[in-house]
């Protein structure tokens, strides 16, 4: 996917991190933080888990946030990662209730994780963000709340 700029409001909260220089970074993919390299990289460089709800408590779990810059290959400068703020991403049509729990979504072979486009799921440690406007008739875009688990511990239970 090319270079989509889909943040919306809110205060993004920043870090700076810098890719390994074979890492491709594009604007608007989502990204987590591999354990092993303490570098980001986008959702689809995960390993796959072999099964959806695995592979998304996974990205949960190392869930930095939104690039706000891109890093092609070579590259080893710092990038802006959002960790916080309200974004648009593309989803297979739907509807959505404020509050819905949204992760990352898996691409047609179920391989590996979509960089840019998600998914209502059904538990928190699932999750990425939650819905920030109700969708009530179906559309192929939500618009959510990102909660990054790295730097704010993710998507809470209600209490």
């Amino acid at each position: 996917m090319s270079n989509n700029f889909r943040y919306v409001r809110g205060n993004t909260k920043p870090v700076f991190l810098a890719p390994a220089s074979a890492t491709v970074i594009e604007i608007g993919d989502l990204v987590y933080l591999d354990s092993s390299t303490k570098k980001p990289k986008p959702a689809s460089d995960q390993a796959d888990g072999g099964a959806l709800a695995t592979n998304q408590e996974n990205f949960h779990d190392a869930f930095i946030g939104v690039a706000e810059q891109a890093s092609a290959n070579g590259d080893t400068d710092d990038i802006r990662i959002a960790t916080a703020g309200e974004f648009d991403f593309p989803c297979d049509s739907a509807t959505f209730d404020l509050g819905d729990l949204i992760g990352p979504v898996e691409n047609s072979d179920g391989d590996e994780l979509e960089d840019q486009k998600v998914v209502e799921v059904a538990a928190e440690n699932l999750a990425i963000g939650r819905v920030s406007e109700a969708v009530g008739t179906a559309a192929t875009s939500v618009r959510f709340r990102i909660e990054s688990t790295v730097m704010a511990g993710g998507p809470q239970a209600a209490a």
